[in-house]
């Protein structure tokens, strides 16, 4: 079946990763190994949680700030428009975080989805709400991500799950995978494969 529209994470997928979440884990007091933060926060008290946020937030705007974008990411977005293929966005990050990632990089996201807008990957909540935005089917939909979550995510939608191989613990993760690439300039060569 061809696909029509391409979902990215945007931390680590479209920039390259900044997020040290070890750090962020210790600054609201909990262990190094604890777990994914956003789960983390849901089991706070609304004090502890309020005070996670602020940490969170901060580190988000430095993320936003200190941006750079993975080779081959403004390339890919470019040569995906020219075909036709939507382009969405989801992320774990709030979704101002994203569209100002991509005013900065002066990308263009056709849709947006963050945290505020459902349950947070790896729930299918974000990749069927781009599905129905974009009028295409999962199975249409390539979502092309660095983490496990990702890839858990679009295997729940129905969607075809890539990773993005670009760190020492992708091999941990690549069983999930439909497609495993080193650089996100290999997507066009997997939608017009598809499309073939």
């Amino acid at each position: 079946m061809p696909i029509k529209a391409v979902i990215f994470d945007l931390d680590g997928t479209i920039t390259r990763p900044y997020f040290d979440f070890d750090a962020i884990r210790e600054e609201m007091h909990l262990a190094r190994d604890a777990g994914p933060v956003l789960e983390l926060m849901e089991k706070m008290t609304p004090q502890e949680r309020r005070c996670a946020e602020k940490i969170l937030q901060l580190h988000e705007e430095r993320a936003v700030t200190e941006s750079t974008l993975n080779p081959g990411a403004r390339e890919t977005l470019e040569t995906l428009r020219r075909g036709g293929i939507r382009i969405g966005i989801l992320t774990r990050n709030r979704r101002s975080n994203a569209l100002a990632v991509g005013k900065k990089h002066g990308l263009k996201f056709d849709a947006v989805v963050g945290r505020e807008e459902g349950p947070a990957k790896p729930d299918a909540f974000g990749v069927l709400w781009l599905c129905r935005q974009f009028d295409v089917q999962p199975e249409e939909v390539l979502v092309v991500g660095d983490y496990l979550f990702d890839l858990l995510c679009a295997r729940a939608a129905g969607a075809v799950a890539v990773l993005l191989a670009n760190h020492h613990r992708a091999s941990e993760f690549a069983e999930h995978a439909d497609f495993v690439i080193e650089n996100i300039s290999e997507i066009p060569h997997i939608v017009q494969g598809n499309r073939d």
